[in-house]
């Protein structure tokens, strides 16, 4: 694997359905050793997780990483708040988008790049029920294109 290459270890598959994707940024998470070893292990979820910006600092609740069983007395809490890095300007405009302008912070995926725990956070702003519908209706629509256009391509 190169250096720069992203080694996903879990996705919020389910954050593009529920929320419209205004913009994406990179951050890193502070994660104690424990943290790490269960990372690598790929036992996480981001099901219900979300950010928070408090006191000019941005904060990771409720991402479930699951104690690493071998850490017997360092273990840490599975849903700890984690503190996200991220620079000092895209934090502040981020807080004020959040209050003001209805959007939310939600993680999109953790993965390792270059040895380091990373996070990709989205801006985002909720879907509603119609909206859901027509994305269902449009991906069946692709599908059936795409059907078509592959028995077209064999020569039925």
């Amino acid at each position: 694997m190169a250096e720069s290459e992203r080694k996903i270890v879990c996705s919020n598959r389910r954050a593009r359905f529920d929320y419209h994707i205004e913009e994406t940024f990179e951050a890193g998470l502070v994660l104690v050793g424990s943290e790490v070893k269960s990372l690598r292990a790929g036992r996480a979820h981001l099901k219900n997780a979300y950010a928070r910006v408090e006191k000019g600092e941005l904060f990771l609740m409720h991402a479930h990483i699951a104690p690493y069983e071998p850490a017997t007395r360092q273990n840490h809490e599975p849903e700890r708040a984690r503190k996200l890095l991220l620079n000092r300007r895209e934090i502040n405009r981020m807080g004020g988008k959040v209050r003001e302008r209805g959007f939310t912070l939600i993680p999109l995926d953790i993965y390792f790049r270059k040895g380091r725990a990373k996070l990709t956070l989205a801006l985002a702003r909720g879907k509603r029920r119609f909206d859901k519908r027509e994305a269902i209706a449009k991906r069946e629509t692709e599908r059936r294109l795409r059907r078509v256009v592959r028995r077209r391509a064999r020569g039925r």
